[in-house]
């Protein structure tokens, strides 16, 4: 059974190597604490250093490790940059992006990259997913749920959509952080809490404004099983009967559903069911979110307790990210040309 995770991060070694000698870019700093290495931001968000972000052997093996055939890998979120200087963020994409495409080039076919985007510069963003699309072969982009205090239904932010609709790439939408958000700094729930939130708040968004009604071709990966959105669209759907506010797309918000893939990092059984039963098994990819430490674990341990047919799982497993990446890894059916 094809396995492919399409949840899982990246940063490049010169990154980290700048961290360790001095500040690296945006004041980040790496330093050893009870007998592990961390990535400090400036901000205050710190988390564990696992070679395995940098290092392709050491992430090859892993992946042996985790019965993972192949991995959709994208830049550690708290490395969009959003809020530095847009032309020095435009070049550490353009490096980034270059970095991922080369690790995804020496993995002899067992990694796909998605680019990372210059956000606060929309032109920008825009010519830099077109580079990696047309240039680097990348199969899409990874975004922020939101760029700094701006939603992505902003209007200033259609281009870089329109360009994924366009070229027929999906966009993955992925909450960040790199310091505490208000309200939400104590017990970890700027992470816990504050990432399915931003998640939900970005889709549904983007279904209120009409964004989606503009952008039919745009299709949209949510981390971390949707958010809340999955489930509480039934609020949704009740807000739109009878909120004025809430008619500003053309049809109830669970007609929508259909425009997102959902993960399957939901950490327990009951929900994936939920989320499998809610949206169909071939809109559910199997994501780990490695090497961060709330990672998710195996297919076999996610799965577990779930119920899922064996036709579901197989979706869910690899075919379904097959489909929406174009990675051509599946087998064909017999009698398919």
């Amino acid at each position: 059974m094809l396995t492919v995770d399409v949840h899982t991060h990246f940063i490049p070694a010169d990154v980290v190597a700048a961290a360790r000698h001095s500040d690296g870019f945006d004041g980040m700093r790496a330093e050893r604490a009870g007998g592990e290495d961390w990535l400090i931001h400036r901000q205050g968000f710190r988390y564990p250093l696992n070679t395995t972000f940098y290092d392709l052997d050491a992430r090859l093996r892993s992946m042996d490790e985790r019965q993972i055939d192949h991995a959709v890998v994208s830049i550690a979120p708290p490395l969009f940059m959003y809020g530095t200087d847009a032309a020095e963020a435009a070049g550490f994409c353009r490096e980034a992006n270059d970095a991922l495409a080369a690790f995804a080039a020496g993995s002899g076919g067992r990694i796909t990259a998605v680019a990372t985007l210059p956000m606060q510069d929309p032109d920008a963003a825009e010519a830099e997913l077109q580079r990696a699309v047309g240039e680097l072969g990348m199969p899409g982009a990874e975004l922020g749920t939101e760029v700094e205090d701006r939603p992505l239904d902003d209007r200033a932010f259609r281009p870089v959509l329109e360009a994924a609709a366009r070229l027929g790439v999906p966009l993955i939408l992925h909450p960040s952080y790199v310091g505490a958000k208000a309200g939400l700094a104590d017990f970890y729930l700027t992470n816990l809490v504050g990432n399915p939130l931003a998640t939900t708040v970005c889709a549904a968004r983007l279904i209120f404004s009409g964004a989606l009604d503009d952008l039919p071709d745009l299709r949209l990966v949510l981390m971390h099983g949707g958010g809340y959105l999955p489930y509480q669209i039934g609020r949704l759907d009740h807000g739109y009967r009878v909120r004025p506010e809430a008619r500003g797309c053309r049809a109830a918000p669970s007609e929508y559903l259909s425009r997102f893939w959902f993960d399957t990092v939901t950490h327990a059984a009951a929900p994936l069911r939920f989320l499998v039963g809610q949206v169909g098994a071939d809109h559910v990819v199997y994501g780990t979110d490695y090497p961060f430490d709330m990672a998710a674990g195996r297919l076999s341990d996610q799965a577990e307790g779930a119920g899922l047919d064996a036709g579901s799982l197989a979706a869910v497993a690899g075919l379904s990210a097959d489909a929406l990446f174009g990675l051509k890894l599946a087998e064909p059916a017999a009698g398919d040309p």
